[in-house]
């Protein structure tokens, strides 16, 4: 058994949105359908995984834009996520559009949202979440412990940390749940992240110019 993943950049901010399915059930999730939905429908029917839910990690524009119209390409499914501190991004859906220069977008709210603890399963697959505010107030991550995977969404980058310059940023708690919600996963841990390539809990707690273990905060 074994978790697989395919990593999609959507938008004109190449926002990563993860296909994740177990291959032995073939159910799956879609994390963070930001946009290009039907792109995004397309690949879902090309791979044959059957998406059970729309996991969203935060609620920037970029990372949920194409949810509701993808649930109405791929039918009717639930959508979890991210923690309810977020509600007041997806509420001002428009606001965001405008911001962005995006098309617009309904509000809406999702079917349930996530807290810490909470696990959102698929075929045999089972992913923990951790409430993990700095970016967002209510950003959420989600864990494989047998894939040794996170989806960190915008907390962590290969290089680099997310932003904390949007209403209810905190760069003090993005570090906090970077280093007390990430690090202790392990090293040997991948992450995808919301922008850019991938990397590992180890490679930035080696080199990370923002949280590495050498810097001084």
């Amino acid at each position: 058994m074994s978790l697989q993943y395919q990593v999609v950049p959507v938008t004109a901010f190449a926002q990563n949105c993860s296909i994740v399915w177990c291959d032995e059930t073939m159910e799956g999730i879609v994390v963070d359908p930001g946009g290009d939905a039907q792109q995004l429908a397309a690949l879902v029917e090309q791979l044959r995984v059957n998406v059970m839910k729309i996991v969203l990690t935060h609620g920037h524009l970029d990372h949920v834009g194409g949810t509701q119209e993808l649930v109405q390409l791929l039918g009717q499914m639930p959508i979890v996520g991210p923690h309810q501190a977020d509600a007041f991004w997806l509420e001002g859906m428009a606001q965001q559009c405008q911001m962005f220069g995006f098309a617009p977008v309904s509000p809406f709210l999702p079917d349930q949202w996530l807290q810490e603890e909470d696990t959102i399963t698929f075929g045999n697959e089972t992913l923990s979440v951790y409430h993990t505010p700095g970016h967002t107030p209510g950003h959420v991550v989600l864990f494989s412990e047998s894939s040794r995977l996170v989806i960190v969404g915008d907390v962590l980058f290969n290089g680099s940390v997310g932003r904390t310059d949007f209403p209810q940023g905190d760069f003090n708690q993005l570090v906090t749940s970077i280093k007390t919600k990430l690090w202790p996963l392990g090293n040997d841990v991948t992450f995808l992240p919301g922008h850019g390539p991938k990397s590992t809990i180890g490679q930035e707690r080696a080199s990370n110019p923002f949280v590495g273990d050498d810097v001084a905060l």
